[in-house]
């Protein structure tokens, strides 16, 4: 099992979003409430009992700490914790190997659209109109230069 585990099932993605938000800086229970509920449109606002116990959680495991005006920070070790904390936190690849990888990931996907498996709403059409563009980075990623 990872070192600060998935978290519980009760709260199965929540501990991925309010990681992302704090990354963005300091809030309390009730701004990432409202942040939430402001990028779902709506659609969803967790609820106090289920924010402020997992916020607890998350202090538990040394990710945040609550600052002396009630809004809570990620701590260093949320920052700069195992690859997994950082992948769920939505940074970028790290080294030119994860790099590599991610591209791997999405050459795969753009592959899959090309075939015709998992067109959603046109976008193997749209994949054909750039594909000048994809030439363009490959040859770009085929020299070694990224500018």
């Amino acid at each position: 099992m990872w070192a600060y585990g998935w978290g519980s099932k009760r709260h199965r993605g929540l501990r991925v979003w309010v990681l992302q938000l704090l990354e963005r800086g300091p809030m309390n229970g009730a701004e990432i409430m409202e942040q939430m509920d402001r990028m779902t449109m709506g659609w969803w606002r967790p609820s106090p009992g289920s924010i402020y116990p997992l916020l607890d959680q998350l202090a538990d495991e040394k990710l945040v700490t609550k600052r002396d005006d009630g809004k809570y920070e990620l701590t260093d070790a949320a920052k700069t914790g195992p690859d997994w904390v950082r992948g769920w936190m939505g940074r970028g690849p790290r080294t030119p190997e994860d790099a590599l990888s991610e591209m791997e990931s999405y050459v795969a996907y753009l592959e899959d659209l090309n075939a015709g498996r998992g067109d959603l709403g046109g976008l193997a059409v749209r994949l054909r109109t750039v594909s000048k563009r994809l030439n363009d980075i490959a040859d770009r990623a085929s020299r070694g230069k990224a500018a």
